[in-house]
């Protein structure tokens, strides 16, 4: 890359720090760390622990008795003395206020008034700035109304809305703690897209146990002898093959190739449209989703690659995203969720066989596929530079219709305006990766950086981490049909959703660890 480029990037490489003030429940920097104590292993007096209403950590919450004078009592440690916050995690199921005394070390320090949540189970954060000595400190919530106090469920010391130094090691860590390799979930193109982002996270830092993850997870699909049992009549259930490339690599085990070989012959009788488009599943006869590039041609020419394949996997995924890109992409350069080539679906439009709307995932899909692609596309392909005109209508498109307000992306890309529209995480982060990655290979213009700055900057303040020291991603659409604009609107949102977590590490280890 040249000199001037790699200098204009630099700022790229610096976002994590420079955006880390500005992450959603980020505390100031000499505060970001927190100590959470759990109500049920305190101190109690006219008080018991409950598990009725669900929602709480740890073992039970605290549940006091309907008179004054009862307590919770826990005792804390303080790294340095001053003023600090305290942090309570409660519900109230009355239909008013309960006030309590808080104290430290046996002197009333503030009253705090915990206000009805709506149920038991309608969590949420109190908080009250205390001074505290160094070491050792007693922290007493005594009830002082006939009606007790709050359910609790928790104390935290310290600012607990924190950020942190690498989200790509925190978000990996968090997930890991979250779910085993049994329980990620089953063979998904979710399940692979986040664990190529880990292995992503892998390469930088060798850490052992993140490979061993993913090993562990796959070797739940793949048998010694290198069986998959998998029929692969879908191109979402493709993508997953790109961790039997990584395992291949890495371990060099020959049933990680024979199951990677099962995806590959898969495609030499998998049913295509009349111009070669493969379908989206056999069961979406002849229709083209945007999102279908990601889930097979990524794999496809690193398998061709990797095994000597290439003269056939060049071609073909050239072929597709330009087929891909002939049905779907539209004048102002961005893409529709997808196309009928029967006309036969309720959602085709009589004319173009076009579905009516952007949704953002679907095209966010196709910069990620489009730009994987020509990283291992070679330079003297004929159809190469085809691909990279399609990528820069694509990176025009979409910094215009970037949000100025939050730097993300809508759920319904062209329509921010409409009520109901919100901007959603993981798109955000396609989107991001996409321009900057652009902008660093040289598909468009430098002018299209601070786009990708401006939506880093964005998808972080979707960012935060909890109490319990897990990260915590939101706004994340969960997987969605082809449907109409209320449809899009209504889709539920996740936090810590595989489609968000993934797209976060792919976009986060290119932009904020770019090498020259």
């Amino acid at each position: 890359m040249p000199r001037t480029i790699r200098l204009l990037l630099a700022p790229l490489a610096g976002l994590a720090l420079l955006a880390q003030p500005t992450v959603a429940n980020a505390a100031p920097a000499e505060a970001r760390t927190a100590t959470v104590y759990e109500a049920e292993t305190a101190t109690l007096s006219q008080a018991t622990v409950a598990t009725a209403n669900a929602g709480f950590s740890g073992a039970g919450y605290v549940d006091y008795a309907d008179a004054a004078g009862g307590y919770v009592e826990w005792t804390v440690e303080a790294a340095r003395p001053g003023r600090q916050t305290l942090t309570f995690r409660f519900s109230n199921a009355t239909p008013g206020p309960l006030p309590v005394e808080v104290a430290v070390n046996g002197t009333v320090a503030d009253t705090v008034s915990f206000p009805a949540t709506g149920g038991g189970s309608g969590w949420q954060t109190q908080r009250v700035r205390v001074g505290l000595a160094a070491g050792a400190n007693t922290i007493r919530v005594t009830a002082t109304g006939t009606a007790g106090g709050p359910n609790v469920d928790w104390l935290a010391v310290g600012d607990w809305r924190q950020g942190t130094d690498d989200w790509s090691v925190a978000v990996v860590e968090s997930t890991m703690r979250r779910t085993t390799p049994a329980t990620l979930g089953g063979w998904g193109y979710t399940q692979g897209l986040y664990l190529y982002g880990q292995y992503l996270v892998y390469q930088r830092t060798h850490d052992p146990r993140y490979l061993a993850y993913i090993k562990e997870w796959a070797d739940r699909f793949v048998d010694p002898a290198g069986n998959i049992n998998n029929s692969f009549n879908n191109l979402d259930s493709m993508q997953s093959g790109n961790v039997l490339l990584i395992l291949y690599k890495e371990t060099g085990d020959a049933r990680y190739r024979t199951a990677a070989d099962k995806i590959r012959r898969r495609l030499d009788t998998y049913p295509r449209t009349a111009d070669g488009g493969l379908w989206h599943a056999t069961s979406r006869q002849h229709q083209l989703w945007s999102d279908g590039v990601f889930m097979v041609l990524p794999f496809l020419v690193r398998y061709g690659k990797a095994f000597g394949d290439s003269a056939y996997t060049n071609d073909e995924v050239a072929n597709q995203l330009l087929i891909y890109a002939q049905h779907l992409q539209v004048d102002s350069g961005l893409f529709i969720h997808a196309w009928d080539e029967s006309g036969e679906q309720p959602w085709a439009d009589p004319v173009t066989h076009r579905s009516p709307e952007h949704w953002c995932r679907a095209i966010g899909w196709y910069g990620m596929a489009s730009t994987q692609v020509l990283d291992e596309l070679p330079a003297d392909h004929p159809k190469r530079q085809q691909i990279i005109d399609v990528v820069r209508r694509l990176v025009e498109a979409m910094a215009r219709f970037q949000d100025p307000a939050t730097g993300r992306w809508f759920q319904v890309v062209d329509k921010g305006a409409v009520a109901g529209n919100w901007t959603e995480t993981s798109c955000s982060s396609m989107y991001t990766y996409t321009i900057a990655k652009a902008v660093q290979r040289g598909y468009v213009g430098l002018r299209f950086l601070p786009a990708a700055i401006k939506g880093y900057l964005g998808v972080l303040k979707k960012a935060s981490v909890g109490p319990d020291g897990l990260t915590d991603i939101v706004d994340i659409c969960i997987g969605t049909n082809v449907g109409d604009l209320a449809f899009y609107f209504a889709r539920p949102r996740a936090t810590n959703d595989l489609h968000g977590l993934g797209a976060f590490l792919i976009m986060n280890e290119f932009i904020t660890h770019l090498r020259g």
